[in-house]
């Protein structure tokens, strides 16, 4: 709740807004989702035209007083709103791209966003662990896996190496960040992207569990929705578990999955 106090009288008189500065061009594109390729990205060369600057641009500017922060994305003076609505166009395919793990499996059901978006909701109910921040870990849990926007759901089917898989994502990452207009919040994606990616933080390592429990949950859902049996997702997340929560929920999973499998024998 606001507090009217003389101090925030005074700030709010003199705070000014910026001059809002012309956002460049951004040549329309079309996005499309190619499919998965091992081979690298051929080079691409990409054309920048040169505005004339306005007789503002000249002007002094005053400088940013203290509080005050950038401008969201699409309003005036940050990145454009066309470069807004192109990134959130491109990530379309992570609404519309099924998970590769299960496709195998003859299962055509969650996406990727589907996958993320869960992994976020248990970064909010996630109880008060000392030192870890929930809203960064949402905030990594919704961006980890952005890059297969572009490069799709590689897994180790595929047989691509790991470090060649995360150049891939980082190239498409980068890719989507120019896409945005660059600033401010393309560069706390690609942060939050390297913190999860080098498992940096508690917050990254909570996530990480997060990613195996969300997984083996699904497992056990489609086991019960198709009546088939998915060890192999349980296998390869045994003991890797990071976190005392991630162990504690992955262990509620499993022990519901092995009361369904003594009923089913029975």
């Amino acid at each position: 709740m606001a507090v009217n106090s003389p101090t925030s009288r005074c700030a709010a008189q003199l705070s000014r807004s910026l001059a809002p500065r012309s956002p460049l061009p951004f040549s329309n594109r079309t996005f499309t989702r190619p499919g998965f390729r091992p081979d690298p990205p051929t080079a691409r060369f990409v054309s920048v035209r040169c505005q004339t600057p306005s007789p503002d641009a000249f002007r002094s500017k005053r400088p940013v007083g203290l509080g005050e922060s950038e401008p969201p994305i699409g309003s005036s003076g940050s990145s454009s709103t066309s470069s807004a609505i192109d990134f959130l166009t491109l990530c379309h395919s992570l609404k519309t791209t099924k998970r590769k793990g299960w496709v195998n499996h003859g299962i055509k059901g969650e996406s990727i966003a589907d996958h993320m978006y869960r992994m976020a909701l248990m970064s909010l109910i996630a109880g008060d662990i000392p030192g870890l921040n929930r809203e960064r870990c949402i905030k990594i849990a919704i961006v980890h896996d952005i890059a297969e926007a572009i490069v799709g759901d590689i897994t180790p089917s595929d047989g691509v190496p790991k470090k060649e898989k995360s150049r891939m994502e980082e190239a498409a990452l980068n890719e989507m960040c120019v896409v945005l207009g660059g600033g401010m919040r393309a560069e706390e994606i690609k942060e939050l992207w390297a913190e999860y990616e080098n498992n940096s933080s508690i917050e990254a390592n909570l996530v990480k569990d997060f990613d195996k429990v969300e997984m083996i949950l699904q497992a056990l859902e489609y086991e019960m929705e198709h009546g088939k049996v998915l060890d192999e997702f349980f296998i390869s997340t045994a003991g890797k578990f990071q976190t005392d929560l991630g162990k504690s929920w992955a262990a509620e999973i499993i022990s519901r999955r092995n009361t369904r499998l003594r009923k089913s024998q029975n």
